[in-house]
């Protein structure tokens, strides 16, 4: 299934503000990326997939990365802690995505133990090295080769890494304003700004996106190319498409992909846990969490909201 690949860099080029569907792990799977596309992302990263236990297993790699025709442009983030890695990871999705990116930015403790994620802010030369040998091993000059980090508490230290990533080729740069260390503080949209200015290459802004005002708002602070979205979109898919709340239509479009896609329970339902979170009463959502299999879940939506031609939850 080899697909021709999406210009990405023309994208940018275009000079508007890319709205963009993050990687989340557990979450961000080809169902949910094909419901986003439909509401006006531009778009969607995979979860982050370890790149050596892809590497070593076909069956990792088949249960990590599943795309269709539609699912572009679809950017694939692998963790990894050194570039030949990286590049044959990345040589095995070219054929069927857009870039990779490598993640530089996941906080938790495990991801960091093995020399993955936010770590990685702290070895430029090594950051460098690995967007090289993508650029380099990956026969394909539209294939972008990409990072998405945190900042340092010396911002001097993140725009150094930066401009090094940048003098390696790296394609564009997405950049989650918090250190490291801060979870749920306010995003730093100055440190933000100062790196979208010391850089030629685009710039993503990602952190506390929850609205299509947020989405604005963070582009006038800023001035970058593009805004990611985690958990905005997983509170409301359609935040993209300028719906305050999940109108029902995605609702029944997320049931449509899933079931078609296969999705596990577990996370068919979560997804609507989330979706729903805004839109229900606390009774509602006491039933609704507690249903345990997919025929239980359209039943209940049915019950409780109709169909998308009757009637709408959220904004209509």
């Amino acid at each position: 299934m080899k697909m021709t690949t999406t210009n990405m860099m023309d994208m940018f080029a275009e000079g508007k503000v890319l709205k963009i569907c993050a990687p989340m792990v557990r979450y961000s799977k080809l169902a949910f990326r094909s419901l986003v596309r439909k509401f006006d992302c531009d778009i969607c990263f995979t979860p982050m997939i370890v790149a050596p236990d892809f590497m070593r297993s076909v069956k990792a790699r088949d249960s990590e990365f599943t795309t269709n025709e539609a699912d572009r442009p679809l950017i694939v983030q692998f963790a990894a802690s050194d570039a030949q890695t990286l590049a044959d990871a990345a040589c095995v999705v070219a054929p069927f995505s857009d870039g990779v990116d490598l993640n530089c930015g996941c906080p938790q403790r495990w991801a960091m133990s093995e020399g993955y994620g936010a770590c990685l802010i702290n070895k430029p030369e090594l950051v460098k090295d690995m967007v090289r040998h993508v650029r380099n091993q990956v026969d394909n000059p539209n294939y972008t080769a990409s990072i998405k980090i945190r900042i340092h508490k010396d911002l001097r230290r993140t725009v150094d890494l930066c401009q090094k990533a940048e003098a390696a080729g790296v394609s564009w740069i997405t950049v989650h304003g918090r250190t490291a260390e801060e979870r749920h503080q306010p995003v730093h949209f100055d440190a933000i700004k100062t790196i979208k200015d010391s850089l030629s290459v685009p710039v993503v802004a990602n952190g506390d996106i929850k609205t299509l005002r947020d989405v604005e708002t963070t582009h006038q602070l800023t001035g970058v190319d593009g805004v990611m979205a985690a958990r905005g979109l997983l509170s409301n898919p359609a935040m993209f498409a300028g719906y305050n709340e999940t109108p029902l239509e995605c609702v029944w479009d997320w049931v449509d992909f899933a079931t078609n896609q296969g999705t596990p329970f577990t996370c068919f339902h979560q997804h609507l846990i989330y979706m729903l979170e805004r839109v229900s009463s606390q009774p509602e959502r006491k039933v609704f969490n507690s249903l345990h299999s997919t025929a239980a879940v359209i039943d209940y939506l049915h019950n409780t909201y109709g169909s998308p031609d009757t009637q709408t939850v959220g904004l209509s």
